[in-house]
């Protein structure tokens, strides 16, 4: 199976991002969405998506008349994928300095971990639970370009590819 990660497009997402989403079985947007355009450019292709809320995910930053997508929006999400199970949070309620330690231990069952708010692009796979941030997939803060993972869940193994693009 194979599983877009992505997060932070703040409205904008990258049109390299966008047309390997129509490649994608599953997309997970780690929140930070912006806007319902965001999610209805990842739907495009057929997938499913699943997209979380990220701390700027609020009625005063989302487009009127658009509240129904942003409510529909949850906190965090669990997906149960052939191998294992990925949870996708924003990851703004854990400090940097200890976020990874934090997020495997309040998911200590999960293969992995995806998280977005910090826009860079992170793969630890040293411990298990991997904790991975697919950086920022829009054109706000991308340090370096936009990015994403993709990640190919098996039931033996995943393996993550990382996706960077230079700034356009």
């Amino acid at each position: 199976m194979r599983v877009l990660l992505l997060a932070d497009t703040h409205g904008q997402i990258d049109a390299r991002i966008a047309a390997l989403a129509r490649d994608g079985d599953v997309i997970v947007h780690a929140g930070d969405v912006g806007n319902a355009t965001v999610l209805d450019t990842l739907r495009a292709g057929g997938a499913k998506v699943i997209a979380i809320r990220g701390n700027n995910d609020i009625a005063s930053k989302w487009p009127r008349g658009e509240r129904l997508e942003l409510d529909a929006l949850e906190d965090e999400a669990r997906v149960e994928l052939p191998g294992g199970t990925l949870i996708a949070v924003h990851g703004d309620r854990y400090a940097p300095a200890t976020r990874h330690a934090r997020l495997r231990a309040a998911y200590p069952d999960a293969r992995a971990i995806v998280y977005g708010h910090s826009h860079r692009l992170v793969v630890d796979d040293a411990a298990t639970p991997w904790v991975l941030n697919p950086g920022a997939a829009g054109r706000a803060r991308t340090f370096g370009g936009p990015s994403c993972l993709v990640l190919a869940a098996r039931v033996k193994d995943w393996r993550v590819e990382t996706r960077r693009f230079e700034r356009s």
